[in-house]
């Protein structure tokens, strides 16, 4: 197969940019890489014929694949818990279900804008059941701190979440 060099022009001009972007966003080269390829490979398969700005619609294209893997595992662990808990009563409601989906993908968005204590403490207490104390010894922290961040952690939560309602 042969790639249309005069279409993606102005998108090669891009590659090592975008590799750069995604390197110290993900902190891993080998995924910014297969990110920028999968980028690559959705931009030559469309009809991008009318692009006016080939970069940011590349950083766009790599950003929407990012967040769509990211959901996408962060779903299937969800769906993990939740496998393995036997009081799920919405097994037969797909409504509840969606709600539930819904649900977690606005408490995903809100937990990344916190600084990584933050989802630690709340992920750690409210998911695997730990103690602030036990979380405190984990991080090297003081039970103060912890108790500080799960404040700041449902505060946001609140906040982001009351927002977004309907």
């Amino acid at each position: 197969m042969t790639l249309k060099l005069p279409r993606s022009k102005g998108f090669l001009d891009h590659y090592e940019e975008l590799i750069g972007t995604w390197t110290r966003r993900l902190k891993n080269r080998q995924e910014a890489e297969d990110l920028t390829h999968d980028a690559f490979v959705r931009v030559l398969e469309s009809d991008s014929t009318g692009v006016e700005q080939p970069r940011a619609y590349l950083h766009q294209t790599a950003r929407n694949i990012a967040v769509d893997t990211w959901r996408r595992e962060d779903r299937r662990t969800l769906l993990e818990i939740e496998s393995t808990d036997s009081s799920a009563g919405h097994c037969g409601d797909p409504e509840a279900f969606m709600r539930a989906i819904q649900l977690a993908d606005s408490i995903e968005m809100a937990l990344a804008e916190l600084p990584l204590n933050c989802r630690k403490v709340f992920i750690w207490q409210k998911l695997e059941g730990l103690t602030q104390l036990e979380i405190a010894e984990r991080l090297g922290l003081s039970k103060n701190m912890v108790e500080k961040y799960m404040i700041r952690t449902l505060r946001h939560l609140r906040e982001r979440l009351d927002a977004s309602a309907p």
